[in-house]
């Protein structure tokens, strides 16, 4: 029932194919979280497509990696949006710009979607204006049907964003997701999703709402906005060690980790709680999957999940992570 440990369950990818997690989509190839990035990541054979969720005013969940918009939208050129600019405190920090809860979905629809990192992937920027901010609905029913259309399981990995935020704005993100989920018939432990969050009393909250798997996601430094927020002195690294690898367990059944979090102890130790690791973000530095790989982690979060999916053939195929990147020049 949902609010039971979920340790059982946490290790269900350990030993068996590392999953390919397509971050934000595509997101090296094409803007992120636009319906084509997810779209071209199914293509390319990930295993999960990732949304990054926000709220409307009107509370729809729609694919952000921030609330605030003006940097992967072309909302600042709208001049019916101009007096929604504006400044607010989000976990803790003072953010200017436009933002998703004071727009409705109608109103957010009439955007269009901008390379968040142009400098970082200018070619991206071709794609600037196309492509409209999807909802949440709209990615769970393009992932049924890629996946009918294609014959194969098809998940979808959904990160609730700033939670406490939102639930203190009226617009909780737990409930909406949930219910989202359940009219896909995907509210059960066994479906192709995993819901994913910073955290820790969201995916409680969580743990008591649904079925799906959670996972605890880890960042590199610092320590989660709630627990900040409530006094709570615990940090990342304090989450990572036994005991706090033992109490995730009670709710979660992976730890979502930086890249840089993973070392074989981490790996090791969650194992031994029962947990998945799945690490982020990996590039397309095939010395990357490499070590990841030969780390034994049981997914990876990639901007590029051809290179990704070539890397874990090569891998299982070859068995030595020093021939992978031959392996997948040849197999490209």
């Amino acid at each position: 029932m949902p609010g039971a440990s979920r340790a059982a369950t946490g290790c269900r990818c350990t030993g068996a194919v590392t999953l390919v997690i397509a971050h934000r989509g595509a997101s090296g190839y094409r803007p992120e979280h636009t319906l084509e990035a997810y779209r071209l990541a199914i293509t390319m054979g990930a295993d999960f497509v990732e949304p990054d969720l926000v709220a409307t005013k009107d509370g729809a969940l729609v694919a952000r990696h921030e609330n605030e918009i003006s940097g992967t939208t072309d909302i600042a050129s709208h001049p019916e949006f101009a007096d929604r600019f504006t400044a607010k405190m989000v976990d803790g920090r003072c953010v200017t710009g436009w933002f998703t809860e004071d727009l409705t979905l109608a109103e957010v629809k009439t955007l269009r979607v901008r390379e968040r990192l142009p400098r970082l992937r200018p070619g991206n920027c071709r794609f600037d204006g196309r492509h409209k901010v999807p909802t949440f609905e709209e990615i769970l029913d393009l992932v049924a049907h890629e996946g009918r259309r294609r014959g194969r399981a098809v998940g979808v990995y959904p990160e609730i964003k700033a939670p406490s935020y939102f639930r203190s704005v009226g617009l909780p993100l737990e409930e909406p997701m949930v219910a989202a989920l359940r009219r896909h018939g995907l509210d059960r432990p066994d479906a192709a999703v995993y819901v994913q969050c910073f955290e820790p009393g969201a995916l409680r909250r969580l743990a008591d709402l649904t079925w799906v798997p959670l996972v605890q996601l880890i960042g590199p430094r610092g320590a989660p906005y709630d627990l900040v927020a409530a006094g709570d002195l615990r940090t990342y690294a304090d989450l990572v060690s036994d005991a706090g690898l033992r109490d995730i367990a009670a709710y979660a059944v992976a730890v979502g980790t930086h890249k840089d979090v993973v070392v074989p102890s981490v790996v090791d130790n969650a194992h031994d709680a029962g947990l998945a690791v799945h690490a982020w973000t990996l590039s397309d530095d095939v010395d990357e999957y490499a070590a990841f790989l030969a780390a034994g982690v049981d997914g990876v979060f990639t901007d590029f999940p051809d290179i990704a999916v070539v890397a874990r053939s090569a891998f299982a195929a070859l068995g030595d992570w020093r021939m992978l990147r031959a392996g997948v020049a040849a197999m490209r």
